[in-house]
């Protein structure tokens, strides 16, 4: 192992322990229960904010992924209060779902069935149930898993519909949030579905579901895969025609490792075979989101206008090496890697804060700080765990 790759994996070590370090000593809410629901950018505490099902699902996630590798108990007791949470206040017994959010005494406040939040709910329980064999996370990862087939899937043009009502009837508004485009299927649901379901797949060998992964992933090559660019096609209808809207960097970098992982854990060969050039297709594509300077990745681009949104956000950061270094271990290209280290020299000058734990927003294009959530809705511990996991894994051997 090189001397680059070495210290990357000490300096992701560490920093895995201090994104947790502050979510376990920050985020609990010891007024409410469970974890808060909102720290601003100066580090206030809104203990009156409404809590997110899918923050809540991302936090399961992450000590429970992360335990995997600290072997730290206390990861592994917090993983455990997350879905015992989401368990007793998120999922809706009457019907069936999880609520999209619940206000600080546990009642419901947002009732609809977002298929994005069951998604993440399977992804944090199918992890979870991996590191504790509780057979309680087992068996809530299947209902949910069987409730997006029933109500979600669409067995005439396939891929899967956004969002239902509490009681799974068609809903008016079925963004995730107000900078999306109101359409029946989208990219980001696709991509989070099929990660839940391979999730799952890795603790509960069902055919049905492992058929489901391949499904899904063969939707996603002939829908969202534009071959001809290497971006993602974000927003449809229901009969697959595409409401053209902006590049996502961090979206198509995500995809480009994310994706190859679920047809590994399919074993399909042939899959496997076409989705390790989509990984190369995808991460080439994303050079052009990297800006030279400082190798940050910017967060958007409108193509019509050619319109950067000249913002580098926390999550793509994450993805961008994630992906870059899967690029690097497929091809043994030192440009990939290249990448992947000034990627991380980036984030530490500028994402890290280093005075309060945790990593921010963002910043804008002349590096002042975007003034966002610390923690919140949006504002969770799954992108910059997952690449210190990831690296972590990939840098083993």
């Amino acid at each position: 192992m090189s001397t680059q790759i070495l210290n990357l994996k000490t300096e992701l070590t560490t920093e895995l322990n201090n994104i947790l370090e502050y979510w376990s000593k920050q985020t609990i809410d010891k007024k409410n229960g469970g974890f808060i629901g909102q720290i601003d950018c100066n580090e206030f505490k809104n203990f009156e904010a409404e809590k997110g099902s899918v923050l809540n699902a991302r936090i399961l996630w992450s000590f429970s992924a992360a335990y995997s590798i600290t072997k730290n108990e206390e990861h592994k007791r917090l993983a455990k209060e997350a879905c015992e949470y989401i368990i007793n206040h998120f999922y809706d017994a009457e019907f069936g779902g999880i609520f999209w959010s619940i206000n600080p005494d546990k009642t419901p406040k947002d009732t609809k069935n977002q298929i994005y939040a069951l998604a993440f709910t399977i992804y944090g329980m199918s992890e979870y149930y991996s590191i504790s064999k509780d057979e309680k996370a087992l068996e809530y990862s299947i209902l949910l898993y069987k409730k997006i087939q029933e109500y979600s899937y669409d067995p005439i043009n396939k891929g899967y519909f956004e969002a239902f009502t509490r009681d799974w009837q068609p809903i008016e508004d079925l963004r995730l949030s107000d900078k999306d485009a109101n359409e029946k299927k989208t990219m980001n649901t696709h991509l989070h579905i099929v990660e839940g379901y391979a999730n799952l797949y890795k603790v509960w060998k069902d055919e049905t579901l492992k058929n489901d992964i391949v499904e899904l992933l063969e939707v996603i090559e002939t829908y969202f895969i534009d071959k001809k660019t290497g971006h993602l096609k974000l927003f449809f209808n229901e009969n697959w025609v595409e409401k053209p809207d902006v590049i996502s960097y961090g979206h198509d970098i995500e995809a480009a490792w994310l994706l190859l992982q679920c047809a590994e854990i399919t074993e399909n060969t042939a899959l496997i075979e076409r989705y390790k050039k989509y990984a190369i297709l995808l991460t080439d594509a994303t050079f052009e989101g990297i800006d030279p300077v400082d190798g940050g990745l910017w967060y958007e681009l409108e193509p019509k206008e050619n319109q950067l949104m000249a913002e580098k956000h926390w999550w793509p950061q994450s993805e961008l090496m994630i992906g870059f270094y899967n690029a690097f271990q497929l091809t043994n290209d030192q440009k990939y890697l290249d990448v992947v280290l000034k990627n991380w020299e980036f984030v530490k000058d500028y994402i890290l804060d280093k005075k309060n734990g945790e990593w921010i927003w963002g910043i804008h294009q002349d590096y002042s700080k975007i003034e966002k959530d610390k923690a919140g809705f949006w504002k969770c511990p799954y992108h910059n765990t997952r690449v210190c996991i990831e690296l972590i894994r990939r840098t083993e051997n």
